[in-house]
């Protein structure tokens, strides 16, 4: 472990953890550092840069690096939040599954975030038409092209997660078969806000997104005015049931743990006929999830793969 030997005193401070991980350890090193992270969790898979620097090409040979973000105010606490973030993961590589990297600390000071991590985010093409531009890269656009200037700050969902990009292809794809023009779109866990206005900007009336982060609920409500859709994207801190009325589609880039539970309220939050893009489930979770729905009354009738990642589209029985 590098970087314990720096100050975390001070308010307005984080401590930024991260760590290598091979793609198919990326999961259960997540699970870790969310444990000790109140601030968030993302993860960055490896790219290179292209097309001169403005665009990103993946490349899932390389590692994937997980970081998570704690606060530094209290530097007894925070020690002891590292320590046991280094014990788990020296538990989980002495399983020798899969490479996983030491654990990096190093604090970044709230006025310094919005530089700090803007090094990870690339200029994305998802799909056919949609192309995620975070607000300090230019982009030459294509004819036809949906761009979404992205900011995510703090705010799980930037486009570089295959769970996020298998939402967006899916959401991409409803497009495409007319069924999010004019919908009314549910966005359970929000994060950045960018499935919500991806939907918008495709053509749905309006987007309504819940998160229990109250910095995504933020994060959504910036990203919408960015985007020139603001009147039609709204978020709110909380989770199911929305309190709502029907909708025409559901958005759920969640996990598989959370996916299963909340399956019957999934249900109940789309209007009869209405279609659910569940995302977040790792291949070895599909079936589990899979029941879930149908025994809540989803029919499973698509599925999408990245990687290990994998994308459900269900729909509502009439």
């Amino acid at each position: 472990m590098s970087g314990a030997e720096a100050s975390t005193s001070g308010a307005g401070a984080w401590l930024e953890l991260s760590v290598e991980a091979d793609v198919e350890a990326v999961e259960a090193v997540s699970e870790i550092l969310g444990r000790a992270a109140p601030g968030g969790t993302s993860v960055e898979p490896a790219f290179e840069l292209v097309d001169e620097g403005l665009s990103a090409r993946l490349d899932p040979s390389r590692p994937a690096i997980v970081r998570g973000y704690l606060p530094a105010r209290d530097r007894a606490a925070a020690d002891r939040a590292v320590a046991e973030v280094a014990r788990a993961l020296g538990h989980l590589q002495a399983f020798g599954l899969r490479p996983i990297g030491e654990l990096q600390t190093r604090l970044v000071h709230e006025a310094d975030w919005a530089e700090a991590w803007k090094a990870y985010f690339p200029v994305m093409r998802i799909g056919r038409r949609l192309v995620i531009r975070p607000t300090w890269r230019r982009h030459r656009g294509s004819p036809g092209d949906v761009v979404l200037a992205l900011d995510p700050g703090m705010a799980f969902g930037t486009g570089l997660h295959p769970t996020t990009r298998l939402c967006l292809a899916a959401v991409e794809s409803l497009a495409d078969r007319g069924v999010v023009d004019g919908a009314r779109v549910l966005d359970v866990g929000c994060g950045s806000g960018i499935l919500a206005i991806a939907a918008v900007k495709l053509g749905a009336a309006s987007a309504f997104g819940v998160d229990t982060d109250p910095i995504a609920i933020e994060a959504t409500a910036a990203n919408a005015r960015r985007n020139a859709v603001f009147r039609r994207v709204r978020a709110r801190d909380g989770s199911l049931p929305s309190g709502e009325r029907g909708f025409d589609v559901v958005l759920a880039n969640l996990i598989a743990g959370l996916l299963v539970p909340l399956a019957p309220a999934l249900h109940g939050e789309l209007r009869p006929g209405g279609t659910l893009v569940a995302s977040g489930i790792f291949v070895d979770r599909e079936p589990d999830v899979r029941a879930a729905f149908e025994a809540a009354g989803l029919s499973v009738t698509d599925r999408s793969e990245e990687g290990d990642w994998v994308a459900l589209e269900a729909v509502r029985g009439t």
